[in-house]
């Protein structure tokens, strides 16, 4: 995988039970859903004809610049550039969550008060809604070669590019792509 930072790599010790045959030919992977860093295992799989797979633990260390705030952030209150800073540390001694570039904060708002140095993990965060429940909202349909629009209210919260559901002015209730200035797309 491609990791933020130095990473290494401590393997740990296999079981002197295991008797498996030689092999010049392997895979290594992750489950899907592991962890990228901190204690986790790894599939080993001999590819040759009668092979074999086992799981080998490791902990992987990153050294890595991780995101921390700059200064005391506000609940609600959006994020700048201003606002994010970088600390260096060992990124699988931290919360998980944690954020290593500032388009994973940027444009987001806080969902809590942040302290300023606090590292900042994605649950910190929450992306601007673009459509608020209740919201009147101009839909458009669009296909090859037509497009139609349509008035309704919002049936929930979503941020640009998530799903919002519209209850049209005729009592319909049509599904689309929430984007700005109010506007909810769907394409046929």
């Amino acid at each position: 995988k491609d990791l933020p930072g130095q990473v290494s790599l401590s393997i740990g010790g296999l079981s002197p039970n295991n008797h498996l045959a030689p092999c010049a030919a392997f895979e290594v992977s992750q489950a899907p859903g592991a962890k990228a860093w901190g204690r986790t295992s790894v599939r080993v799989h001999c590819t040759q004809e009668r092979g074999w797979t086992i799981f080998v633990p490791v902990h992987i260390k990153v050294a890595a610049n991780y995101l921390i705030a700059a200064r005391p952030l506000s609940q609600g209150q959006s994020i700048t550039d201003a606002d994010v800073g970088f600390q260096t540390g060992e990124l699988s001694e931290l919360p998980n969550g944690i954020l290593t570039d500032p388009r994973q904060a940027v444009g987001r708002t806080a969902a809590m008060q942040i302290p300023a140095g606090r590292p900042l993990r994605s649950d910190m965060l929450r992306q601007v809604l673009a459509i608020q429940q209740g919201q009147n909202v101009k839909v458009i349909s669009v296909g090859a070669g037509f497009q139609v629009a349509n008035e309704g209210k919002a049936l929930n919260n979503a941020a640009e590019g998530q799903v919002a559901q519209v209850r049209l002015n005729n009592g319909q209730i049509v599904s689309g792509i929430a984007r700005r200035n109010g506007q909810v797309e769907i394409a046929f």
